[in-house]
């Protein structure tokens, strides 16, 4: 079932939580609403699902789950599930009650028999891992159990549109983890329209077919999750997406200079900023002809496939941050206090005026 939204905003007394917004979502996407608290997308997702009201006035907005134009339908009919944060279930019922619930409140023309209500609720734990708990009540179970038992319930009445609301919030981070590589082979299988709501960067890219990145109640750029990170639109959505180096200065001929370190640049003259992954820096024992950016190890955290390792030098107002493979850390025996230099492999360059990005790619 696809989604289609056209026009819709959204104030609360003189405030505007949502700047008019048009948005496809494709049927049997999986799509991410990604941005920091107040963009607007917790109040986007809650208008989808007909918990809140878009404006209608001046112009009124226009909701359609596929050629069904939802607007002013009610929330209990427009056939969607929702997952919360916090998992909503009912405590006095069983797993297997829990997971019924919706069935079992259907107007008795809707309702399945009580034999296709067991058959189908067997099946939807069995997907969800939890057949073997059927009968344990929500207090027996860990976090990630009942968010699994409340996602097998909105997927029980068969939902046109599944909407989920920060839904691994109140995980921690490695069943957080487990809990979104589940869900996202669990959609590919059953293959139904989804949009859920997040705030961590890292869950949405990895979640998502495409990610719709919000601030300030607009949509700053709707694209895949490879597409978001690479050509990042605007300098908001790069700042947003990951960890981010600032290197300030002013360039006079062709060389950036702050303080003793200088950057070889094709740019104008002036004042400048360029941001920089931390992957996109690459450390040497020795400068170079086109990069003199000496810098100190002020921390190493050798955790996963890299190992992060935190900079600092007169020349920063801020630390950097670079990530490198262990076997160039073991290579240059990296310690703290070690001075070394930074050597750009990339830059990105955003311009208030300007319509795109301007990247510039350097020999690693």
């Amino acid at each position: 079932m696809s989604i289609r939204l056209q026009n819709i905003a959204k104030h609360f007394a003189n405030t505007q939580a949502l700047e008019p917004i048009n948005l496809d979502i494709h049927e049997g996407e999986l799509v991410g609403l990604l941005g920091p608290s107040g963009s607007g997308k917790t109040t986007l997702l809650r208008i989808i699902a007909g918990l809140e009201n878009a404006d209608r006035s001046p112009q009124p907005g226009k909701i359609l789950f596929g050629d069904r134009d939802v607007t002013n339908v009610h929330v209990r009919d427009r056939r969607i599930g929702f997952v919360f944060q916090h998992y909503a279930l009912f405590r006095h019922m069983s797993v297997y009650d829990n997971v019924a619930f919706g069935l079992t409140v259907m107007p008795k023309k809707r309702r399945p028999s009580n034999g296709e209500i067991r058959a189908r609720v067997f099946r939807l734990l069995e997907m969800v891992q939890l057949q073997h708990l059927a009968n344990r009540l929500p207090a027996q179970l860990s976090g990630g159990q009942q968010q699994r038992v409340s996602l097998a319930r909105a997927l029980a009445v068969e939902p046109d549109v599944l909407l989920l609301d920060e839904p691994f919030g109140a995980l921690d981070a490695k069943v957080r983890q487990d809990l979104r590589r589940w869900l996202r082979r669990l959609h590919d299988e059953l293959n139904f329209t989804s949009v859920f709501v997040t705030h961590d960067q890292e869950e949405a890219l990895e979640l998502s077919d495409r990610v719709v990145v919000m601030s300030n109640g607009r949509i700053e750029q709707i694209d895949t999750p490879d597409t978001l990170y690479r050509a990042p639109k605007n300098r908001f959505v790069f700042e947003f997406l990951g960890d981010v180096n600032h290197l300030e200065g002013r360039v006079r001929d062709g060389v950036l200079t702050c303080g003793d370190a200088h950057l070889n640049v094709d740019l104008p003259d002036g004042d400048e900023e360029l941001l920089l992954r931390p992957h996109e820096v690459r450390l040497a024992e020795e400068p170079s002809a086109e990069s003199h950016l000496p810098v100190t190890i002020t921390a190493i955290s050798p955790v996963g496939a890299e190992v992060r390792v935190e900079l600092e030098a007169d020349w920063l107002a801020k630390p950097w941050l670079a990530t490198v493979r262990h076997a160039d850390f073991e290579r240059l025996h990296m310690r703290r206090g070690q001075r070394l230099f930074a050597h750009p492999r990339q830059w990105h360059r955003f311009k208030e005026d300007a319509k795109t990005p301007e990247q510039q790619a350097r020999v690693a």
